[in-house]
C-alpha cells in the first residue's frame, strides 16, 4: 500500500484528476485548488511532497513555494508549469523548489521525479556518511581527499567543496547562484565565471584521473547536477 502522500496544487480540476490517476497505484494524494488553501492543508495535514502549478490566481505557486518552505523546508516541492523559459526555470529553483517540470509531461517521468526527491530527502536527519564511494572513485569528508584508481587527487578547498556538494545531494540540481551562496558565501566578491571555472576544473581532474563515468552534468540554462545511480556509501 502507497506510505506517502502528495499534495498535489492546481487551479484546474481537471489537472488535478489526471494527477491523481497517474499517482493513484504509487502514492496517497490530497489536493488544494489554490495557494491559500494549499498552504493551509501544508500547515495542518501530514504532507511528503507538494506537485505545486505556478500559474494560479492570488497566490501564484512561486509565492505558495515561498511560503511553504518557511513553514518547512524539509519537505521536497516540484513545480508544475507551462512555462519554459530559462528565467522561469531560474527563479522557481532559486526560491526553494527542488525540481520543475515542464508540461506536458509523461506519467513515468512525474513519477520519476518524485522518487529522486523522496530518496534525496530520507536522508535527512541522518549522520553523514564521511565516504562516499562511486565505483572508481571516492571522497572522504574527514580527510578532505579525493581517490581515484589509486591515486588521490589535488583540489583546492573550494573544488573539494563544491565536489563534496555535489556527490552528497545526486539528482539535485544547483543553480550557479545557490552553489555561489554555498560554496563562497555572501562576504565573497565573485561572479557566476567563477562556479563554470570551479566545475571544469572539478571535471578536468576526475577525467585525467581516468573515473569512467563524468558525474557531473550541465543543465543548460540553470546549472549544474550529480548524476550517480551506482553511488553508495562507505559505511
Amino acid at each position: 500500500m502507497p506510505e506517502k502522500t502528495v499534495l498535489i496544487v492546481d487551479d484546474e480540476i481537471q489537472m488535478r484528476t489526471m494527477l491523481k490517476l497517474y499517482l493513484r497505484n504509487d502514492f496517497h494524494t490530497a489536493e488544494a485548488g489554490n495557494g491559500k488553501e494549499a498552504i493551509d492543508r501544508f500547515s495542518k495535514e501530514p504532507v511528503d511532497l507538494v506537485l505545486l502549478d505556478i500559474m494560479m490566481p492570488e497566490l501564484d505557486g512561486i509565492e505558495t513555494c515561498k511560503k511553504m518552505k518557511e513553514i518547512n523546508p524539509n519537505i521536497p516541492i516540484i513545480l508544475l508549469t507551462a512555462l519554459n523559459s530559462t528565467s522561469d526555470k531560474v527563479e522557481g529553483l532559486s526560491i526553494g523548489a527542488d525540481d520543475y517540470i515542464v508540461k506536458p509531461f509523461e506519467p513515468e517521468e512525474l513519477i520519476a521525479r518524485i522518487r529522486v526527491q523522496f530518496r534525496h530527502f530520507s536522508s535527512v536527519g541522518k549522520e553523514p556518511s564521511h565516504k562516499l564511494s562511486f565505483g572508481d572513485w571516492f571522497i572522504d569528508s574527514d580527510s578532505r581527499t579525493v581517490m581515484a584508481n589509486g591515486k588521490e587527487l589535488k583540489y583546492s578547498p573550494k573544488e573539494f567543496d563544491l565536489l563534496y556538494l555535489f556527490a552528497s545531494n545526486p539528482n539535485r540540481v544547483f543553480t550557479r547562484d545557490q552553489l555561489l551562496d554555498q560554496i563562497w558565501g555572501i562576504n565573497e566578491i565573485v561572479d557566476i565565471r567563477t562556479v563554470d571555472s570551479h566545475v571544469r576544473y572539478v571535471r578536468d581532474k576526475l577525467k585525467k584521473a581516468g573515473v569512467k563515468h563524468q558525474p557531473i552534468e550541465t543543465i543548460w540554462g540553470v546549472g549544474y547536477k550529480f548524476t550517480m545511480e551506482d553511488a553508495n556509501e562507505i559505511k
